[in-house]
């Protein structure tokens, strides 16, 4: 028989998901906004990497910023193009 816990949270999940999709978002690694998925769109033709790559490299990315102390000027850079 099925520990009623695991049915709850099943129950659960599945409700999260028919929300998230509810609200127009698509789940790559986790749900993306419709202008996110825009965005992970044009990385993905212009580089040619794979979803796996995408994510190695924009952690690389953000972690070098943040070594160099450089997270605001990122952040800034991804508000003034809109991404």
């Amino acid at each position: 028989m099925k520990n009623p816990k695991m049915v709850a949270n099943a129950q659960k999940q599945r409700r999260f998901r028919e929300r998230q999709k509810e609200l127009g978002k698509q789940q790559v690694r986790g749900y993306v906004t419709p202008q996110g998925m825009e965005s992970y769109k044009e990385l993905s033709a212009k580089t040619g990497w794979s979803d796996s790559e995408l994510l190695s490299n924009a952690l690389r990315i953000t972690y070098a910023a943040y070594k160099c102390g450089q997270i605001k000027l990122l952040n800034e850079w991804l508000k003034d193009n809109d991404k």
